[in-house]
């Protein structure tokens, strides 16, 4: 029986040699592993956010060519719709000179009549800005009704607009009201030379030019 409790209690002292064994080999495992798991996960940490910011960056480069397209296709359809319109005009025998159209008639109408047809085709007669315009204006046709009158006021020349005249083109000796006739509307008279305006009665019956301003 003392042999059996000896050979219980050397059992059992091995068995606690062999836990505290096992310990100190557990805690050494882990003291050096632990290291190496946490550069893992700091390696898996900053590889992820890099992902994350490369699909930050590739989400901000696809929303700004998706603007880019969707400004193109704008500027497309805007260019199309002007081309349309200027085509439009063109079939329909108008000029276009320094973004405006001009419609040079094939018949004779008094000045009146021919200002209707104008409105009509959403113009007015043609106002002459500058010298450019005016140089234009003579290459065009012969003689025509342009937008100036002095209908309202004897001797006060406005445009169609209601503007009144401050840069002319008279033709010399230019306006008389030739032999009393009430000329109060104006023509293109002489377009071989720059002043080449002529009052003339607005019951004559002339060739005129229509002009639109069209925003391009």
């Amino acid at each position: 029986m003392r042999k059996l409790y000896r050979l219980a209690g050397v059992s059992l002292g091995l068995l606690f040699i062999l836990q505290a064994a096992l310990n100190i080999s557990l805690r050494l495992t882990f003291h050096v592993t632990t290291p190496d798991f946490k550069g893992i996960i700091k390696n898996l940490t900053e590889e992820r956010e890099e992902l994350k910011r490369e699909l930050n960056i590739s989400d901000a480069k696809t929303s700004d060519f998706e603007a880019m397209i969707k400004n193109l296709t704008e500027e497309r359809d805007e260019l199309k719709r002007k081309l349309n319109i200027f085509d439009n005009y063109i079939q329909q025998r108008w000029v276009y000179f320094k973004h405006s159209f001009y419609y040079i008639s094939s018949t004779t109408k008094s000045w009146p009549n021919s200002r209707n047809d104008c409105l009509q085709r959403g113009a007015d007669l043609v106002i002459i800005n500058s010298k450019e315009e005016q140089e234009f204006m003579r290459r065009l046709e012969g003689r025509t009704w342009i937008g100036l009158t002095d209908r309202e006021t004897e001797g006060t020349w406005r445009w169609v607009d209601g503007t009144f005249l401050s840069t002319s083109y008279w033709i010399t000796g230019e306006p008389n009201s030739y032999e009393d006739k009430n000329e109060d509307c104006v023509e293109i008279r002489n377009p071989e030379s720059e002043d080449s305006w002529n009052d003339a009665p607005c019951t004559y019956e002339k060739l005129w030019i229509c002009e639109k301003t069209v925003a391009f």
